[in-house]
């Protein structure tokens, strides 16, 4: 795509849809193991708008609103055959707090993948206001959310990231659809508390995992992913809404059949 085109797709486009593919089987991402899954998100983002570009030959006039980025060959596609033997789980990455963005995410991994429902989410909501700490009252939004996908079967489970006992406890009491699982960031505690651990057991949440940073991906390295990716195009104004990183695991051998990115952003000037 020539330059005038491309820079025409991106200044008239108000938002944007990426899905980076199945990280499983694209190439490009075997010749180096990313150091952190931010680096990971930078990588999928400029390889796959760099593909994408390449492949766009649209006149001028037909750009959309929405810039749907994504490799046809690239995406995993789950059958009706082969649901059954599938888990699809994921963890939704808030960038701010927007109800319609967890709509949007999930409507587009649905979709993305071919299915009616996934199995689990799990939130990651954006840190509180600086100087204060987390409360009920910053989660409850995402969480009336995420009980109305469930109780219109899009999801089955969901669950929390880095919450304390204390905390999880309160969200366990208010919510309707309870939480099934809830992150743990070993980096920040090596062992798991043992009254997290002992209020875990006695609701059954499971307590898993994870080595995410607290922020996913900055507004400078998002942007500078997307210029990267669009040879040099001006990225200043966009803004990352979501991101959702999703697994499909095969539940009988407990491998790792796909894992891809989805993520939504916007032109905060428009």
């Amino acid at each position: 795509m020539d330059p005038p085109r491309s820079a025409a797709m991106f200044n008239q486009a108000k938002s944007l849809r990426l899905h980076a593919g199945n990280l499983v089987s694209r190439s490009r991402l075997k010749k180096k193991c990313p150091s952190s899954p931010t680096e990971e998100l930078q990588d999928c983002i400029q390889a796959t708008l760099s593909d994408w570009v390449s492949l766009q030959r649209q006149p001028t006039e037909e750009v959309p609103d929405t810039l749907d980025c994504s490799i046809p060959e690239t995406t995993d596609v789950i059958t009706p055959e082969e649901r059954e033997e599938l888990k699809v789980s994921a963890k939704l990455f808030l960038c701010e707090y927007n109800q319609s963005s967890i709509r949007d995410a999930v409507e587009m991994a649905c979709q993305t993948l071919r299915v009616s429902q996934i199995d689990s989410v799990i939130i990651s909501p954006p840190g509180p206001p600086e100087g204060d700490s987390q409360t009920l009252a910053h989660l409850q939004p995402a969480w009336e959310e995420l009980q109305a996908l469930v109780q219109n079967q899009k999801i089955a489970a969901i669950g929390t990231s880095d919450l304390d006992k204390d905390l999880l406890e309160q969200l366990y009491d208010w919510a309707q659809v309870k939480p099934s699982s809830n992150q743990v960031n070993l980096a920040s505690c090596c062992v798991m508390p043992p009254d997290l651990t002992a209020f875990a057991k006695e609701r059954d949440i499971q307590l898993l995992t994870h080595n995410d940073p607290k922020e996913l991906m900055s507004a400078a390295t998002f942007q500078e992913a997307v210029k990267n990716g669009t040879g040099g195009q001006s990225s200043a104004d966009w803004r990352l809404e979501w991101v959702l990183r999703y697994s499909i695991i095969v539940k009988s051998r407990g491998i790792i059949k796909a894992k891809g990115y989805l993520l939504g952003a916007r032109r905060a000037s428009l």
